[in-house]
């Protein structure tokens, strides 16, 4: 695989990744915790293709195969960066909304009884 492919990989995977967890924190807002956190598993598997394919580029310059430097590659390793720490933030986000929600059908519960 040439090195643009590669790098076109490491964009879209993350891209898609980011955008799962934009879904998947709306999903939790609106108390879907469930497809929130179904959208997180698939942002982390487009994470993983990520890494996949930024491996290889690791790997052929590992074995002496240097690249120019390439602006590309730049905003490629900037969108898997991103798509990563949108993912744990995701997470957190989740945690937060499911936190508040029982938080609510507790004081929900108190307030019929």
């Amino acid at each position: 695989m040439d090195l643009e492919m590669i790098i076109m990989n490491i964009i879209n995977y993350s891209g898609e990744a980011r955008s799962l967890c934009m879904e998947g924190i709306s999903y939790a807002k609106k108390g879907n915790l469930k497809e929130a956190r179904a959208n997180i598993e698939k942002a982390n598997g487009k994470i993983a293709c990520a890494h996949k394919s930024q491996t290889k580029l690791i790997q052929l310059e590992a074995q002496g195969g240097k690249q120019e430097f390439s602006l590309l590659l730049v905003h490629a390793q900037d969108h898997l960066m991103n798509a990563i720490t949108i993912r744990d933030m995701a997470r957190e986000f989740v945690d937060l909304y499911e936190v508040v929600y029982n938080s609510l059908m507790t004081e929900g519960s108190k307030s019929n009884a």
